[in-house]
């Protein structure tokens, strides 16, 4: 499938957002915004999304938080991670969802995979235009978004055996998982015997059975949904 460049009207201070689009909403009138992991667009984000466009029949919309910059190794993930601007990237997702709706899709559902995990409960938690959520091995800090309050679908994947402390191990996602169930969020989740980054062909614990049944998951949870 074609990736198409484009540009997001966002409320960002930064301006404008870059993102790639992959699909015709007249042909898939389902939406999908795919959010990168720490290490910014590169080529894998982009194929993935082209990826799970074609093979679950959405519109596919990847979103360029760091605006051109794409890291090669972990310490400049982690800078460039760190330096990220989570109220910015709230309203350039934002930008994501109100676009592919403007072009014809019905509902909007946002995957992240990561640092794109994070974002996709910070999407779930304060973006309306978003319809459904999946993220994957990442969880939003509660300076961003109260998670509690979500009211839209999300369905989860965290690895049993992420070693992200502070992030997306099960120190973290185990209580998470148990606040959002008794406030009677809509949410399921499932846990992977495998580690962080389960779903990325690129990174050392990637796991194909574990990816193909989170995937199968994901595309089933997204057609219900949008």
């Amino acid at each position: 499938m074609a990736k198409v460049p484009v540009t997001l009207p966002s409320e960002n201070p930064l301006g404008d957002c870059p993102a790639v689009m992959v699909g015709d909403p007249s042909e898939n009138p389902r939406g999908l915004i795919v959010l990168h992991e720490w290490w910014g667009m590169n080529e894998h984000i982009q194929e993935e999304t082209a990826n799970l466009a074609k093979q679950g029949g959405f519109t596919g919309l990847v979103i360029d938080f760091y605006r051109g910059k794409v890291a090669i190794d972990r310490e400049t993930a982690g800078h460039y991670m760190s330096g990220l601007d989570w109220t910015g990237a709230e309203k350039d997702l934002r930008a994501g969802a109100r676009y592919l709706l403007s072009k014809g899709c019905r509902k909007v559902g946002v995957v992240g995979f990561c640092m794109g995990g994070a974002l996709a409960f910070l999407g779930a938690a304060n973006v309306s235009e978003i319809s459904a959520a999946s993220p994957f091995y990442g969880i939003c800090s509660d300076k961003y978004a109260d998670l509690t309050k979500i009211t839209i679908p999300v369905q989860a994947h965290f690895a049993q055996h992420d070693e992200v402390a502070g992030f997306s191990s099960p120190k973290e996602y185990g209580p998470l998982n148990e606040r959002l169930l008794a406030a009677g969020v809509p949410y399921e989740v499932y846990i992977y015997p495998t580690g962080h980054a389960f779903a990325n062909k690129n990174a050392e614990n990637y796991n194909k059975e574990a990816t193909d049944l989170a995937y199968e998951r994901l595309f089933t949870f997204m057609k219900a949904n949008l």
